[in-house]
């Protein structure tokens, strides 16, 4: 009897981390977390420690098969340092640590904000559009991308750069009708990173279906991603209509916010 296949997620304390923990087993895949302190859900396969530190990666690695890189800083308005450490730095450790026991796919989660300056066309955005980080975050996941597609070129790694638009249960406000991602559609596409017959590096945009997308879906498809949700069905339930096209103080041709 054939093993299920083995992923280690890191970040696996946190919103996608929980969703990807209590999904993927119904997928078979046994399911390994990373966290930097204990949890409390007593999940019984779980390292404690930094994306950062060798020796954590080291351990975390014994055995997977692919990885779901979630861990780091996760969200814009931090310093330079946090940024450097935690997802630039730690990204490279993951990676490295994934060379080294002979992993064969890793899934990163980098951001739509590492595109946050692109101006938005009269038609979806291709995901090899040039990057333009929008903050130090941004910049932070557009070196995430990058070294993604190092060891992908350098070692054969197969890697897959996600970025994550609005990823939550319901759509909440009119930026998400363009940039939602549900969290069905967020295990279709960790799904396809991980099993599609694709190789090397692929950068996808994570987003559904969405009929007012900014974003395309072309290249999530080419790696056998097929989302099925759209934030339209939640657009009854907005209340005002948005005084630009984007939301906020943000200018109405980006894609940042």
């Amino acid at each position: 009897m054939v093993a299920e296949p083995l992923v280690l997620i890191t970040g696996a304390g946190g919103a996608l981390g929980t969703v990807l923990r209590h999904r993927l087993p119904d997928l078979g895949w046994r399911v390994r977390g990373l966290e930097l302190r204990p949890g409390s859900d007593d999940a019984p396969d779980t390292v404690v420690g930094s994306v950062a530190d060798p020796d954590v990666m080291k351990v975390a690695c014994e055995g997977v098969d692919s990885i779901v890189h979630l861990g780091g800083t996760s969200v814009p308005g931090h310093g330079w340092g946090a940024y450097l450490e935690n997802n630039i730095h730690g990204t490279q450790t993951v990676l490295e640590a994934a060379r080294l026991a002979g992993v064969r796919r890793v899934a990163l989660a980098s951001s739509n904000h590492a595109a946050g300056y692109v101006e938005r066309r009269d038609r979806p955005l291709p995901a090899d559009v040039v990057v333009r980080p929008d903050s130090f975050y941004g910049v932070s996941k557009a070196a995430i991308e990058a070294l993604g597609s190092f060891y992908a070129d350098e070692y054969g790694l197969q890697t897959t750069s996600i970025r994550i638009g609005s990823c939550f249960p319901e759509v909440t406000s009119w930026r998400m009708l363009s940039t939602w991602l549900s969290e069905d559609d967020f295990v279709r596409l960790v799904e396809a990173a991980l099993r599609g017959p694709w190789h090397g590096h692929s950068t996808v945009w994570g987003i559904s279906r969405n009929t007012r997308r900014w974003w395309s879906l072309e290249a999530g498809e080419r790696i056998g991603y097929r989302p099925q949700d759209d934030a339209e069905a939640f657009a009854t339930t907005l209340v005002e209509e948005p005084t630009d096209r984007v939301g906020g103080s943000s200018p109405p041709a980006l894609v940042r916010g």
